[in-house]
């Protein structure tokens, strides 16, 4: 066993690719490591350019810069794969964080590890993970799931795939990243589908107003409404309560759908949020609408 506790980096960082985490909000966050392979990289790749050219300035570094995203990382890959193969260090960065993580750079990834090029990565800051240990909500098993859909349809059937997933046995912590304009209609949509668990909403992460709210998704989600976010927010979800059934809670999802939407709307926000299956969904919806006209004649 080597007498030294740590690996010392090399001067110069080798050639190759370095996915290299950048500070969520506190520039005192950035590594010595994440600041050399800044420093001497012949290229950084980067979402923004903009926001990149601040950290660099912060940071007293130059740097060429060229922004890789989700509409030209295809077309950015041949030039980047060409720089490697000559010998060059190139750093691939998000905006914030730990690149490819709810950020584009996997497709090229997966291109210079196809031809065999060197890839690395200098760790630091993540959001997601800063989120859950501060949630006080069991850290693992997690998973990370990014953003959820924008629109509420997409949204409650992902969240009944997941309620299906958990039928079949996952227990795991939820973690998202959201919008803070989508914030409240989002945490609304979580506590029909995970009714009475606990959550989290993690703001402005290592921030000067960074703020972590802790209690049960249907309050949170009021408090949301009467009071709108802003900033980076990650949303986190407890895993299933001990003796959770969604059968149980059927009836009562349904009788609030039924509430303002018709039966058919109803059966599919209430199988979306459920993951049952529609037919079984939209079935007992029509005997709870007959159950009531008979107590009502």
């Amino acid at each position: 066993m080597s007498d030294e506790p740590y690996d010392r980096p090399p001067e110069h960082p080798p050639a190759g690719l370095v996915l290299v985490s950048t500070p969520i909000g506190n520039l005192g966050d950035i590594t010595p490591r994440a600041a050399s392979a800044l420093r001497d990289a012949d290229l950084v790749l980067c979402e923004d350019t903009r926001e990149t050219a601040r950290l660099i300035a912060a940071l007293g570094l130059s740097a060429r810069l060229e922004s890789v995203n989700e509409h030209n990382e295809d077309g950015r890959i041949p030039m980047v794969l060409d720089r490697l193969r000559r010998g060059e260090r190139v750093a691939l960065v998000s905006d914030a964080g730990t690149p490819l993580v709810s950020d584009p750079g996997y497709r090229l990834v997966r291109a210079a590890l196809s031809e065999g090029l060197a890839v690395t990565a200098a760790p630091g800051a993540n959001a997601a993970l800063t989120a859950l240990v501060l949630s006080g909500l069991p850290p693992y098993p997690f998973l990370f799931l990014g953003f959820p859909p924008p629109r509420q349809a997409a949204r409650l059937a992902l969240f009944g795939r997941l309620r299906a997933l958990e039928r079949a046995g996952l227990c795991a912590t939820l973690i998202f990243h959201e919008a803070p304009h989508r914030l409240a209609e989002s945490l609304a949509d979580m506590a029909q589908a995970f009714s009475g668990r606990p959550g989290a909403v993690a703001r402005e992460l290592t921030k000067r107003f960074e703020e972590v709210r802790r209690g049960g998704l249907d309050a949170l989600a009021r408090h949301y409404e009467a009071e709108p976010a802003k900033g980076e927010i990650t949303v986190l979800v407890g895993p299933p309560l001990d003796g959770e059934v969604d059968e149980e809670n059927l009836d009562g999802q349904l009788r609030d759908a039924l509430r303002h939407a018709s039966v058919k709307d109803a059966a599919v926000l209430v199988a979306g949020a459920t993951g049952l299956p529609r037919k079984l969904v939209y079935q007992r919806a029509l005997a709870l609408v007959r159950e009531g006209a008979r107590e009502g004649t």
